[in-house]
């Protein structure tokens, strides 16, 4: 595998003409075979960065590379090395399921056969279904079907399972880490905090346009925020709250009655709000 890093973002910026800026001064970059994972709010600038990525959007300042390559003068061979499932798309309404993905097939030098992607995505049962027929959920995966049909060397996801059933995500997921197993890089944004613990090797997290940290998924925030909270109540019913890397050593020194104890390890979820925060403060 290439030791060139398959995504590369230096002090990108994107400023429109009103002034405002949605991406400011972002940097990252992301390796061969890594899933790496874009976070924040609405507005942080994820989809923006995206979208220059994949070549969809100009930018005003910065360099981006992804394959080697810059996408805002991508060829076309450049562009079959790339899979990209959008928040939102159009198929077909009329044409069934392995219609799509035949037609699809022959636009790219090294595309998978039908069968294979219909076991892939699950969607077996549904090959000679209407795409008008299908659910919310099957129709997300005629749209990972046709990221993934060119066999591409990075696989951008913008938000791929908004409006997933618990069921369905899982399923979903299970997807994704056999198209990461194949050596596939993914870049994926998402609102869904476990989804990123789940799939992503690393994250970065945006607010604002602003990079607020970049690093593995279980060390975002920094390892402070990761210290365990102690929570109890004493005999007034005060509440008290406490950071501590020993628990149990803090229970035991403490000379007072504690009600309604609990120790909390923060999630990813729990940082990544107490980041959000913080920023906006």
């Amino acid at each position: 595998m290439s030791t060139t890093p398959a995504v590369t973002v230096e002090h990108l910026t994107k400023q429109y003409p009103d002034g405002k800026r949605a991406v400011d001064d972002v940097s990252f970059t992301i390796e061969p075979g890594e899933t790496f994972a874009l976070l924040g709010p609405n507005g942080a600038g994820k989809s923006t960065t995206v979208e220059i990525l994949e070549g969809f959007r100009s930018r005003t300042g910065g360099e981006v590379r992804v394959l080697g390559h810059d996408p805002a003068r991508a060829s076309r061979s450049h562009n079959a090395r790339i899979g990209i499932v959008l928040q939102t798309s159009a198929e077909s309404p009329n044409v069934t399921v392995a219609e799509q993905l035949q037609h699809f097939r022959h636009l790219y030098p090294r595309s998978r056969p039908v069968d294979e992607l219909l076991t892939a995505t699950g969607l077996e049962a549904q090959r000679d279904t209407r795409i008008s027929r299908l659910s919310g959920g099957q129709r997300r995966r005629v749209d990972v079907a046709l990221g993934i049909i060119g066999r591409p060397e990075v696989l951008f996801l913008d938000e791929p399972t908004t409006g997933f059933d618990p069921e369905a995500r899982r399923q979903f997921w299970q997807l994704i880490r056999s198209v990461r197993d194949e050596g596939t890089t993914v870049l994926l944004t998402t609102h869904y905090l476990d989804e990123a613990a789940h799939l992503a090797d690393r994250a970065a997290v945006l607010a604002s346009g602003r990079l607020l940290d970049v690093a593995l998924i279980d060390a975002i925030g920094g390892p402070d925020a990761r210290t365990p909270i102690v929570r109890w109540l004493d005999d007034t019913g005060a509440r008290h709250e406490r950071r501590t890397t020993d628990p149990t050593g803090l229970v035991r020194s403490t000379t007072t009655p504690m009600h309604a104890l609990e120790v909390v390890r923060p999630s990813l979820e729990d940082v990544y709000l107490t980041m959000i925060s913080e920023h906006a403060a």
